[in-house]
């Protein structure tokens, strides 16, 4: 015969365990309002910004690839669309559009019809002031399953041009020596394929989870 106290105790039990199953599951996905550093997983390379401009085409911020881990100038937001209530903690869902935000200068990722100064594809810069630029801000996050799960290698079409984010390996000299150029391609490869790697993700309840370094 089961007690009422067994009862309670097992059914306290079980509401932990879901407690803990729920955490762990929303923590497998990237969400809105997490801080990301994203990497190329073919060139090795984090998308990296700075307040370098280019010396040609739009003379906007430079967006590159960088090799090294701990810059904090590889840090991205991910909101919402202009206009979009992208609610914080909620998995961000294959197919969504988003924006990713430069954490250091505040300026959106940004592509348009400027040719890149290395490979001559499209160029992608850093836009906008405080986080608010223009509608070719917006990327569209393509993914396998129903949401962006933190280990996926995932793509990021432009929505307003539809290429996709790519590195194929092209350098850069001085000043930025040895950075790669990050550039719009309109064929879907190997080389523009990014997965998360350091950040801070926001979990349902608001509360960061820390993962790695920041």
């Amino acid at each position: 015969m089961v007690t009422v106290g067994a009862r309670a105790r097992s059914s306290g039990l079980a509401l932990a365990l879901c407690a803990l199953l729920c955490t762990a599951s929303a923590l497998q996905y990237v969400t809105c309002g997490s801080v990301v550093k994203l990497l190329n997983t073919v060139h090795n390379v984090r998308l990296h910004s700075h307040d370098v401009k280019y010396g040609s085409g739009s003379g906007q911020q430079s967006v590159t690839g960088v090799e090294v881990s701990d810059d904090s100038n590889s840090y991205w937001t991910v909101r919402g669309k202009p206009g979009q209530v992208c609610q914080r903690g909620i998995p961000i869902k294959c197919g969504q559009s988003i924006r990713l935000t430069h954490v250091n200068t505040g300026r959106n990722l940004h592509s348009h019809h400027f040719v890149s100064p290395l490979s001559g594809n499209q160029e992608v810069s850093a836009f906008g002031e405080n986080g608010e630029g223009d509608d070719l801000d917006v990327w569209i996050v393509q993914c396998s399953g129903t949401s962006w799960e933190r280990d996926d290698d995932v793509r990021f079409k432009h929505a307003g041009t539809e290429v996709f984010l790519t590195i194929t390996g092209e350098q850069y000299g001085h000043p930025i020596r040895g950075q790669r150029e990050v550039h719009g391609m309109f064929s879907p490869d190997i080389n523009n394929y990014w997965t998360v790697m350091e950040g801070v993700f926001i979990k349902p309840s608001a509360e960061p989870f820390k993962h790695d370094e920041l």
